[in-house]
């Protein structure tokens, strides 16, 4: 899919000049998994990683996949990448094609059900 909002190409344009951006969503391609979790597999503070997560989700390039309830009543998200490749192309101007990792219609519908539970 080629992206054609200017806004989001910004975005994914900042992303792969981070590389601790890179590491959070490296780390949420394949399985969702929690901010500490984030943290910990990619040796991220705290303040810097919750800060990077905010903003990928602010992009829309990190997505809550699930939102778990703890047995002491405290809630947490699981992230996922809502990217799976990216590919630039430069030829006068920038072109910018994506593989989308996860169907939008599926985790509409999966946030939907859980909150029947």
């Amino acid at each position: 899919m080629e992206i054609t909002d200017k806004r989001l190409k910004n975005a994914i344009l900042s992303v792969l000049a981070d590389d601790e951006m890179i590491c959070i969503l490296n780390s949420t391609k394949n399985e969702a998994r929690s901010a500490v979790t984030i943290m910990k597999l990619n040796d991220i503070s705290y303040s810097t990683a919750y800060r990077k997560i905010k903003w990928l989700l602010e992009n829309g390039l990190l997505i809550v996949d699930k939102i778990e309830i703890t047995d002491d009543g405290k809630k947490f998200s699981l992230l996922r990448s809502a990217l799976k490749t990216v590919q630039i192309n430069y030829e006068d101007k920038i072109t910018i094609e994506v593989k989308e990792n996860v169907d939008k219609i599926q985790v509409t519908a999966k946030q939907i059900f859980s909150m029947e539970e």
